[in-house]
């Protein structure tokens, strides 16, 4: 008897550095069997080719997708979109999975969620019920609910709306965040080893600057991006390190202005991509997280350093003491650089907890998998769950 096919899809770096324990525990599982669908930005050379670090790391890619246009309009994103759905149905079709992981909220995985519901094939869904107001992720996350069967999310509050959309308390699990489990469980280098690798100097004091587009925004890139960067103008004493953003709408946009004031700075650098334990390294080493990635409220907690977390993007997610919220003005992104500097703020660092929960959560998604498919608890005729209303 064959074991059950557990299908991973995977579009970015961001998101295969958090899937990648989830993927480990299914390859050593004696009970599931792997397979991996790599597409998005992971086939892009402008974005890294990044398919080749999960090659590297020893996973086999049993499909690549490729959808990217050369364009991050809003016409480009939904022709990508299309085509990705068109593309997902034929995959699953020579794959046939028994159940598809598919985590956050991104346009390519929500076209791999459609194809799967079409395909009668069950979606565990990672990170669901979580806010991000300044995003269109948050329409595709809620929607990617609906058409999921499992589901894992990051706190007890996630739980809590995903149940809200109708989704039976017998099928949601809080399991904490992947992204936790990354740092507090892989063996990260030190400024040193940081230095070394990447053959940079990081100063006495450096920050991690990623910013991406805030896709509910139209036309706000540029002049968001550039408050930033003026409000970095007036910190010589740093070091900053970009990591540039992703393939958002107008990512391109944030990208070029990165470039141009790294050419203009000695003492600054901009990476394409990192592997998430340089990535996860940087971070940990560092004075602060400076941007609106979702790294600064689920993992930067965990290493007890600040993140200045900037604009809408994130708004809405739950949050440790060590995120300060600002808006994107550089006069606001200056005092929050200020801020930090604090006695009083680097004391409540000591104590920060992170409620993202404690790094074991690959773990308890891979239980739950397993006794899903191996008892066959799935019936994909769901019934809406009612709460009661006051």
């Amino acid at each position: 008897m064959t074991s059950p096919k557990v299908c991973v899809v995977t579009g970015t770096r961001a998101e295969y550095g958090i899937l990648r324990p989830l993927m480990g525990k299914l390859e050593d599982s004696k009970e599931l069997d792997l397979q991996l669908i790599v597409t998005g930005m992971h086939l892009s050379p402008e974005f890294g080719l990044t398919y080749k670090e999960i090659e590297e790391d020893g996973f086999k890619i049993d499909e690549k997708i490729e959808v990217l246009m050369s364009s991050d309009t809003h016409i480009g994103v939904s022709k990508s979109m299309g085509m990705t759905l068109i593309s997902f149905s034929e995959a699953y079709e020579r794959l046939q999975p028994d159940m598809i992981v598919i985590l956050g909220d991104r346009y390519e995985t929500f076209s791999a969620m459609t194809a799967a519901t079409v395909a009668n094939i069950p979606v565990a869904h990672l990170h669901g019920g979580e806010i991000t107001e300044g995003a269109f992720d948050d329409s595709f996350r809620h929607s990617m609910t609906k058409m999921s069967y499992l589901h894992f999310t990051s706190t007890e509050e996630y739980r809590k709306r995903v149940i809200q959309l109708g989704e039976s308390p017998q099928r949601v699990f809080n399991v904490g965040a992947m992204g936790v489990e990354n740092a507090l469980n892989l063996d990260l280098l030190s400024k040193q080893e940081v230095e070394d690798k990447l053959e940079i100097d990081l100063g006495e004091e450096y920050i991690v600057i990623v910013f991406h587009p805030v896709t509910l925004e139209n036309n706000a890139a540029k002049s968001q991006i550039r408050e930033l960067l003026s409000a970095l103008d007036e910190n010589d004493d740093l070091v900053k390190m970009f990591i540039k953003g992703n393939s958002d709408t107008e990512g391109r946009i944030i990208n070029q202005e990165i470039d141009e004031y790294v050419q203009q700075n000695n003492n600054s650098y901009a990476f394409t991509s990192l592997p998430i334990e340089y990535y996860l390294s940087l971070i940990k080493n560092s004075k602060a997280l400076v941007g609106n990635s979702s790294s600064g409220i689920i993992e930067a907690p965990s290493f007890k350093i600040a993140t200045i977390n900037i604009g809408d993007r994130q708004k809405g997610r739950v949050k440790a003491e060590s995120v300060i919220d600002c808006s994107p003005k550089k006069k606001d992104i200056r005092e929050a650089l200020g801020l930090i500097n604090s006695k009083e703020f680097q004391t409540k660092l000591k104590y920060i907890d992170n409620p993202y929960g404690k790094g074991n959560a690959s773990k308890k998604v891979i239980k739950t998998i397993e006794e899903f498919l191996l008892d066959k608890k799935i019936d994909l005729k769901k019934k809406f769950y009612d709460i009661e209303l006051e």
